[in-house]
């Protein structure tokens, strides 16, 4: 009995009562005028048409539309009532006004206190990719930056943990998933005791994400220990649209001066403390120099809209001393994606690196769910004679995503595609390298939430020693994984093939 009323009161069942309630009631209103079957039935066909107009004429994905129009047409009813209440995947009006407002802010920020770098060994594929970040993905180039890439959840928490102890002035933490265990608790325990010595500790993570892990008010709690904490899109039971854009972001700064970003969240299947999908394999690099400035700043533009205040950043800025800024090798930008506008910085990342590719581009993802761009940007290179290789997990932690990610196989392989399970168990790791000369480290999955629907970051690098450490550690997953061959990817029953094909339409609503 204790343990029902432990589920019944738990906040993600309530809330999912409560909608499947309202539901209840808008269907029910549906029903009543069944009497009135004809004029109904016109009236909803008529607002299903311009429903679908709507979508066509919109600048959202293709496949996004198509996952829409199909249900509208077949069920027009409860089609239309289900797209009006979650189909419209942005923020308001006014929420978008002042995210461009801080985001012109922060590109002054960037301006009055970011040191002007700039590609100089005349390569304009990298110019070209580093100008679109800076123009699209709010922030800077940066030199006078070492990395320390961590192919393994469980070394990034250990090194955080020390980089952690040390901070002197402040301590920036973003992330999506929060789960109390050892990781967490470590963590919070440092974060605490740094407070108390006057460390500025500002923590925002996201509520959907949080939804099954941490109980309601939690931000609470962390203030009164003396941690400022803001929640992100706070997910309340009324039928929304709004709870489709989460903060996917995974973001540390210490002082100004160190930054890490990847792939793990705060939870202890990412330090494979305990066991959920096989073994975890996840990713996090550590920036030591101006680029952990420039995620300073993609911070505090995330906390400020949130708190609806402004930052002033020049309170941050780290002061170096004589010969402590590291000596350049390559360059770093670290880079953000957002919902609001309707540049799809991720996946243009994406793009651009298969696009410039002439030797390699090796990617991990925990999920493949691409749209035709992707596919065919991903086909094309491989056509072309470019080695392209993709590790995905062979335990899966969605099995439906994972039914969608293998439908995408066949035609892959068969352009010449490589494509690798890990075995033993769930990768989470996001990473792209090309040519030995570019890389990426982030959270942006192949995926259509992560490349249309939510807030995202990575760091781009080119030349660096992380660029490196990214091809070896991809190249020694490899030795761990499964090449899928085109015959392992055609084999499949009939039942699961139709299966496949119903996920895969309504793949970008998963």
């Amino acid at each position: 009995m204790e343990k029902l009323l432990k589920v019944i009161s738990n906040r993600a069942v309530i809330i999912v009562l409560l909608i499947l309630l309202q539901l209840g009631v808008l269907f029910a209103i549906v029903f009543r005028f069944q009497n009135y079957f004809v004029y109904f039935y016109t009236f909803y066909l008529l607002i299903s048409s311009f429903v679908v107009i709507k979508i066509i004429n919109s600048r959202s994905n293709p496949a996004y539309k198509i996952a829409w129009i199909i249900p509208i047409m077949l069920i027009p009813v409860f089609g239309t009532v289900i797209y009006l209440v979650f189909g419209r995947v942005r923020f308001s009006k006014k929420e978008k006004t002042k995210m461009e407002v801080i985001q012109e802010r922060e590109q002054l920020a960037n301006e009055r206190t970011v040191p002007k770098a700039k590609i100089t060994d005349g390569n304009q594929n990298a110019i070209i990719q580093s100008n679109y970040l800076s123009k699209y993905g709010e922030s800077s180039l940066f030199t006078h930056t070492t990395s320390e890439y961590y192919p393994l959840g469980e070394q990034a928490f250990e090194a955080m943990i020390e980089d952690l102890k040390k901070a002197e002035k402040y301590i920036f933490m973003e992330f999506f998933i929060v789960n109390d265990g050892e990781m967490w608790q470590t963590i919070l325990d440092i974060m605490i005791k740094k407070a108390r010595e006057g460390v500025d500790v500002r923590f925002i993570y996201d509520d959907f994400g949080c939804l099954f892990t941490l109980p309601h008010g939690y931000d609470k709690k962390l203030r009164k220990e003396g941690i400022k904490c803001c929640v992100f899109n706070p997910f309340i039971p009324v039928l929304s649209p709004i709870f489709n854009n989460r903060n996917h972001r995974k973001i540390t700064v210490i002082d100004g001066k160190i930054a890490y970003t990847g792939g793990i969240n705060l939870a202890d299947e990412y330090i494979n403390a305990i066991e959920r999908f096989g073994h975890w394999k996840d990713n996090s690099i550590k920036l030591v120099g101006e680029a952990a400035w420039g995620f300073s700043l993609l911070f505090l533009s995330m906390w400020d809209f949130v708190n609806s205040t402004e930052s002033r950043v020049e309170e941050f800025i780290p002061i170096y001393e004589a010969n402590e800024l590291p000596e350049t090798k390559g360059y770093y930008q670290p880079y953000v994606d957002s919902p609001f506008d309707r540049e799809t910085v991720g996946m243009n990342v994406y793009l651009n690196l298969i696009n410039r590719a002439t030797d390699y581009v090796y990617f991990t993802t925990p999920y493949l769910v691409i749209d035709n761009l992707l596919m065919e940007a991903l086909c094309n290179a491989a056509k072309g004679g470019v080695d392209v290789r993709i590790i995905t997990p062979h335990i899966p932690d969605k099995w439906y995503v994972h039914a969608v990610t293998k439908s995408n196989y066949a035609q892959l392989i068969e352009a010449g595609v490589e494509i690798y399970e890990y075995t033993p168990g769930f990768i989470h790791s996001k990473t792209c390298v090309v040519d030995g000369e570019y890389a990426t480290v982030g959270t942006v999955n192949l995926d259509y939430r992560s490349l249309f629907l939510h807030f995202e970051c990575g760091v781009w690098m080119y030349k660096t020693k992380g660029v490196d450490d990214v091809l070896q550690d991809h190249l020694e997953t490899e030795k761990l994984s499964q090449l899928i061959t085109l015959e392992e990817a055609k084999n499949v029953s009939f039942p699961k093939k139709v299966l496949q094909a119903c996920l895969s339409v309504f793949a970008p609503l998963l």
